[in-house]
Order: C-alpha cells, then sequence, then structure tokens
C-alpha cells in the first residue's frame, strides 16, 4: 500500500477505551503516513507555552473538573501565583496548544478531546477505537504484567474518566458513533489491520471530498 499522503492536510483525531489499541493505532499511522503524533506529548507542549511546571498538567491530564490549588502546598506551583489554577484553565491552555499543532502540520492526536477543540478543521479525521471488555483486559493484563481482575478494574476506571473529561468539556458523549467519522472494534482485525481499515477510510474521503 503506497502510505505517503501527498499535498494533502490531514488531521487524525483517535479516541479509543484502554486497552483498545488506539494508541498503537495512532502511532502506526503517524509513522506510515509521515504525520506528526502527539499524545503524551501533548503535556510537555502545553508546559512549555505556558511556563508552568509539567506536573500541573499531567495530574490535570483527562480528568474532570478538579481545582490544583492544592498543588500548592506540594510545592509544584512554588511562589509562580498560580494559586487555585483550575483544570478548566489547564483545559484551555492545552487546546490552544493543540489548535496551534494542528495549524503548523498534518498530525495524529490521541485523546485529550482534540476532535472537539479542532472541530472548526475540515481536515479533521476523527476515529474511535474500541474492543470487548474481554479482549482488553487480556490486553492490558499482558503489557503490565498483572491479574485480570486488576487489568479489569484499571480499564473500568480509566475509561470512566476517559467519559467524564470528554462529556464535561465538550457537551458531547465519549464513544457515541455520530460523534465521529469512524468507529472500529480493533478485536476484529487486530491493530496492523485495523490501521490499514483506517487508512483505506481516510484515503477514500480525501478522494471524495477532491472530486
Amino acid at each position: 500500500m503506497e502510505h505517503r499522503m501527498e499535498n494533502a492536510k490531514v488531521i487524525i483525531n483517535i479516541g479509543r477505551q484502554l486497552g483498545s489499541g488506539g494508541r498503537q493505532i495512532g502511532r502506526m499511522l503517524a509513522d506510515r503516513l509521515q504525520l506528526a503524533y502527539y499524545d503524551r506529548e501533548l503535556v510537555r507542549e502545553a508546559s512549555k507555552a505556558s511556563g508552568l511546571c509539567r506536573d500541573c498538567f499531567e495530574k490535570a491530564d483527562e480528568k474532570r473538573n478538579r481545582s490544583l490549588s492544592g498543588l500548592l502546598g506540594l510545592g509544584i506551583f512554588g511562589n509562580t501565583g498560580f494559586g487555585g489554577l483550575s483544570n478548566e484553565e489547564l483545559f484551555k491552555i492545552q487546546g490552544r496548544v493543540i489548535d496551534r499543532l494542528a495549524e503548523e502540520s498534518s498530525s495524529v492526536f490521541v485523546g485529550r478531546c482534540a476532535d472537539y477543540i479542532l472541530r472548526h478543521r475540515p481536515e479533521c479525521f476523527n476515529v474511535f477505537v474500541c474492543a470487548p471488555l474481554a479482549y482488553r483486559v487480556a490486553q492490558i493484563a499482558l503489557q503490565l504484567g498483572i491479574t485480570a481482575e486488576e487489568a479489569e478494574e484499571r480499564i473500568l476506571k480509566t475509561d470512566k474518566a476517559r467519559a467524564a473529561y470528554y462529556n464535561f468539556y465538550t457537551g458531547r458523549v465519549w464513544g457515541q458513533a455520530d460523534g465521529y467519522h469512524l468507529c472500529i472494534d480493533t478485536s476484529v482485525l487486530g491493530p496492523e489491520k485495523t490501521a490499514d481499515f483506517i487508512e483505506t477510510m481516510l484515503r477514500q474521503r480525501l478522494q471524495a471530498h477532491t472530486v
């Protein structure tokens, strides 16, 4: 398959359930199509752009509505005067970073409500990656070397936090099909062939929009 995207601005936004392989698939697509890739890197970029410490964004990452004023007692902000900085303010900072990065180059963004933040950009292709719970439990247990029970607990807790974060900041429903161009179950084809399928859909969409 010819992978490289020629003469087309492309933004792929990937929402994902824990254990579905969304991060792996996002990285595959970025490598194949020679796109910039942003996932946890967004924390570093937001910290750099704002001048705030990285810990601020890491503690708020995909978590909803928790004031960071208590972190002052931990010395995270020192005497910088950012007392009471809320997740909403951090979300806005990260949103501006995502918008700037999307303006600069074709990219893949994983999570962080990028599909909503970049909703004004017609070049976006929004994907939600999911899989049955049993499949995801097996994947996480293997990856982390933990029991199935521990893996399930981690998955349910993480997905609940991601859904709350997404729903709160976007007013949409995390994982609801009508919010994405494509929702796909990775257990059917596996990560690599799922990436193939997403790439095919993306190319067909680009072709349809240029006819």
